[in-house]
């Protein structure tokens, strides 16, 4: 049982040239949680999310410090880059200052694991696609 445990934890991640996120949603609302937000790594197990407080759709969550009420949430979001709708569950949340947010998320669970590794092999890595991502002067 241990070593299952360990070995959820050693998915290699794969830094990616931010992969823009549209409309993060609340599955169980049916809420926009963030307008936009970008994918900065992932790895066959999930994601990770960084989120500017603009982009913030509900007032208390660009109030507060901590998105931690999100944990358990399921989302779903729309990458116009790869033209993909996208789920998982939110497993946590880190406010890393600067009014700059981090979420994990994990892939749903009917997503079945070649389909996640074809996906994280997909996206592309930084300075992959020209003139997108941070290194863009445009």
């Amino acid at each position: 049982m241990k070593a299952l445990k360990i070995d959820r934890r050693v998915a290699a991640r794969k830094v990616v040239d931010f992969i823009h996120v549209n409309e993060l949603t609340s599955l169980s609302s049916y809420s926009v949680i963030a307008h936009e937000a970008v994918i900065i790594d992932a790895s066959q197990s999930g994601f990770m999310l960084s989120i500017e407080r603009t982009q913030l759709v509900p007032k208390e969550y660009r109030d507060n410090l901590s998105l931690d009420n999100l944990v358990g949430h399921q989302v779903v979001m729309y990458l116009p880059q790869m033209n993909l709708d996208l789920d998982g569950t939110v497993i946590r949340s880190e406010h890393v200052g600067k009014g700059q947010f981090k979420l994990a998320i994990t892939f749903s669970n009917d997503i079945p694991e070649y389909w996640r590794d074809c996906l994280v092999e997909l996206m592309p890595a930084p300075g992959e696609i020209p003139g997108e991502g941070e290194h863009s002067e445009n």
